[in-house]
């Protein structure tokens, strides 16, 4: 956790100038994920869970169904594709890498048939996030447990990754599972969270410009014109891209909008209006008006060395449809009750 990145201040107090704002301020803890090498005993994104040798693993009865666009990878497949992407880069692959990749993705032979895959049975998922509570200050945990385990089956139920959360006193586990099982395949590649350790950071966050009231509304994108002048962008998005939430893998704070419009959240089992837990991102420093969020960082903390593939923007792998975000919302009466997953 040493080394962790840290978000330059917001240009302007915006709770200063709307004085509105300020009860509605929330705190967010970005993960700033960075590949590595996580044990079980980590927070981490992709990495080992700690779960009891005993316990069965999480899996999904299905549908589970490829269409013949994009091959079917299994996870030791896209491992290793990415292994020989990241040792070749700068130089000619090898006949033996060269072969590798072909088994991997063969060649696409026209006119292209594209055969349907079905996979019958239950899946095992896979492990997305693993939060302890003394790393992630905004997670909130049930009483007794200080543990939040994330999975995903690695095919869309309908548009993205059916999750599981898991909720476990880390010290009630003494027989680890050391090899979990594994899906023999994958809707797409980057349903595989690279392995990932955590540099979490606390940050102050606001409302969505869609979740204020339209007497706020009006008031801020009048002032946002000037501000957005400055900085040469367009006075639409001045708030939410540089005042309002955080890009990336965050646990609390407010979620962002831009698919949809916010809907109400109602827990599905007892009614009580949910929070969002964890934001699942496909990129860690959103688009080119939200680059003020990029954090500055140790030149010393950045990946050491088998991590040359290091994508600041995508340091997990993850994509979520063509570039949204995964929101995980919980109920804040029950947080075992079932969670609301939304695409944003």
């Amino acid at each position: 956790m040493n080394g962790t990145p840290v978000t330059p201040p917001r240009p302007v107090d915006v709770a200063a100038v709307f004085p509105q704002l300020a009860p509605l301020a929330r705190t967010a803890t970005r993960l700033h994920p960075r590949p590595g090498a996580p044990t079980c005993r980590d927070s981490s994104v992709g990495g080992p869970l700690l779960w009891p040798a005993d316990e069965p693993w999480p899996h999904c009865d299905g549908p589970h169904v490829v269409d013949g666009m994009n091959p079917a990878l299994s996870p030791a497949d896209v491992r290793l594709e990415r292994q020989i992407r990241a040792a070749s880069r700068g130089r000619s692959l090898t006949p033996q890498e060269r072969e590798a990749l072909e088994r991997i993705r063969p060649p696409r032979t026209y006119p292209l048939r594209l055969a349907v895959q079905s996979y019958e049975g239950s899946i095992a998922m896979l492990p997305v996030a693993q939060l302890y509570a003394r790393d992630v200050p905004d997670l909130r945990t049930p009483d007794g447990a200080d543990l939040l385990q994330v999975l995903w089956c690695p095919f869309d139920h309908p548009i993205m990754p059916r999750t599981v959360l898991v909720w476990r006193s880390a010290a009630t586990v003494t027989d680890i599972l050391t090899t979990p099982p594994e899906p023999p395949a994958m809707q797409f590649d980057s349903y595989l969270p690279e392995p990932c350790l955590l540099r979490p950071e606390q940050v102050t966050e606001y409302p969505d410009f869609l979740e204020l009231s339209a007497e706020l509304q009006e008031r801020i994108r009048q002032w946002n014109v000037p501000q957005a002048a400055e900085e040469d962008m367009d006075p639409w998005t001045y708030y939410d891209c540089v005042l309002s939430n955080a890009p990336g893998w965050k646990v609390g704070g407010w979620p962002a909008w831009a698919s949809t419009d916010p809907i109400p959240r109602p827990c599905p089992e007892c009614g009580t209006e949910t929070e969002i837990l964890l934001t699942i991102a496909t990129f860690e420093e959103g688009d080119d008006e939200a680059r003020s969020w990029s954090p500055s960082e140790d030149p010393a903390a950045r990946p050491s060395s088998g991590a040359e593939h290091f994508d600041p923007g995508r340091p997990t792998a993850v994509q979520i449809g063509s570039g949204y975000r995964q929101q995980l919302y919980v109920c804040p009466a029950a947080p075992e009750h079932p969670h609301i997953e939304l695409m944003t």
